[in-house]
């Protein structure tokens, strides 16, 4: 259903035109008047305004009687990517990373009961989940999550994990409330995180966290296949070049943020 504001700023009609864009998910990529009235609990006649303003500024293609959305709405997520810095502080770092490795490698923050990808340099290999910029799982069952979940105090994370995962996926692991706080009991002590097919089937990684100062900023990973990468190849020798590369990238990343900004 559309968000309401409580405040006399809230602007409703940009609340409805992001709900139609949040709309578009895997599968279904391609809708008609109906079927975004119906996803959003829009009225026909105010989705079709806000499908037609929407096309004119570039954001959805119509094609017959069908919408879809088109590479500009990227620009919307670019921007938060972009203007965080994140980007370009992780990039080097991921790419080395990577090619130590020979895995993929990720920088991730927390968006409610969800991750979101912020930064990602990929290996060609096949892997049961696609993850690009922007892709966003539950948090618990990854292990960039769990670093970023165990740094909230408890009554925040009570909140954060009452949220409904936007996802879209169920992940395997379904644990208690008594094993998730030992499990990130365990992570908070030791400073890091793994997670063993938790999300899906073949899915081994590990994370640590980007501090920027006393703060958690993100968090970034190594993933890997079950099928090809151990347990202790993961800990072994994974886990000390992540380490690294997660304080390189937030010393980085504070010295960024601590230039001065040119205002224009």
């Amino acid at each position: 259903m559309p968000r309401t504001g409580t405040g006399p700023d809230f602007i409703e009609s940009l609340a409805r035109g992001l709900e139609v864009i949040a709309a578009f998910r895997p599968g279904q990529e391609s809708m008609s008047l109906s079927d975004v009235a119906t996803a959003t609990g829009l009225a026909r006649p105010t989705a079709r305004r806000i499908l037609l303003t929407l096309a004119e500024l570039g954001y959805v293609r119509a094609d017959a009687a069908r919408y879809t959305l088109t590479p500009r709405v990227l620009e919307l997520g670019t921007a938060y990517v972009g203007s965080q810095g994140l980007w370009q502080v992780a990039r080097p770092h991921l790419q080395e990373l990577s090619a130590r490795t020979n895995e993929s490698c990720s920088v991730a923050q927390l968006d409610g009961s969800d991750i979101v990808y912020v930064a990602r340099v990929a290996v060609p290999k096949i892997v049961g989940l696609s993850v690009q910029i922007g892709t966003r799982f539950p948090a618990l069952q990854t292990s960039l999550g769990k670093v970023l979940l165990a740094e909230l105090p408890a009554a925040e994370l009570e909140d954060v994990l009452a949220e409904p995962s936007r996802s879209g996926l169920t992940p395997l692991w379904q644990p208690s409330k008594k094993e998730r706080d030992a499990e990130l009991r365990q992570v908070r002590a030791r400073g890091w995180a793994m997670t063993d097919q938790q999300l899906a089937l073949g899915i081994r990684s590990a994370a640590a966290p980007v501090h920027d100062g006393d703060r958690v900023v993100a968090a970034v990973n190594v993933n890997t296949h079950a099928a090809e990468t151990t347990v202790e190849q993961l800990t072994e020798h994974h886990l000390p070049l992540l380490l690294r590369t997660a304080g390189e990238i937030g010393a980085d990343f504070a010295r960024l943020r601590s230039l001065p900004q040119v205002v224009r």
